[in-house]
């Protein structure tokens, strides 16, 4: 895991790139994508997903390729996604390499075990996925998708979302 020394978004805005300028403009949602490989659990913060409504229901991501979850991910074949709350900010940063965590991110919360991998145990909602086709490259990044089969949502918990370097409660 690797600890930034500045922010992604830090600083004067003019000197980053103009994608990267209209990427932190959007609303993301904040979600941990984990799953359980070989070695324990492997977690990774996205924001950059699309969940797609069908028969099956699908989801899209874009990951890391140099991220342990990637890896992990193209052995496995199935991973959780965990939505967060405003509460989660220190563990959405620990696990995208942007605070520490002694010991591990997986040790910064309560977490259950799944078929498809780690669940944060206090998530407003999570989903299971099965790859559904290779990854392919997408910018810097890898698109992942993978079908849906499992839903669980708490209908209380407020959503939280990602702009501009901060988390905003909804």
């Amino acid at each position: 895991m690797t600890i930034h020394d500045t922010h992604p978004f830090a600083g004067d805005g003019s000197q980053r790139r103009p994608v990267r300028r209209f990427r932190g403009r959007l609303p993301a949602p904040a979600t941990i994508w984990a799953t359980s490989a070989g070695a324990g659990p492997v977690g990774l913060t996205v924001s950059s997903l699309v969940v797609a409504d069908g028969e099956p229901g699908e989801i899209i991501g874009l990951i890391d390729p140099a991220s342990d979850l990637f890896d992990a991910i193209g052995e496995t074949e199935r991973w959780a996604v965990s939505l967060l709350t405003f509460d989660d900010r220190q563990l959405s940063d620990a696990m995208a390499g942007l605070a520490p965590a002694p010991g591990g991110p997986f040790r910064m919360g309560r977490w259950r075990d799944t078929q498809w991998g780690p669940v944060l145990a206090t998530a407003p909602g999570w989903l299971g996925a099965r790859l559904l086709t290779a990854p392919v490259e997408a910018g810097w990044s890898m698109l992942v998708r993978g079908v849906i089969e499992h839903v669980e949502i708490d209908e209380l918990a407020a959503p939280v979302a990602y702009v501009r370097g901060r988390y905003r409660e909804l």
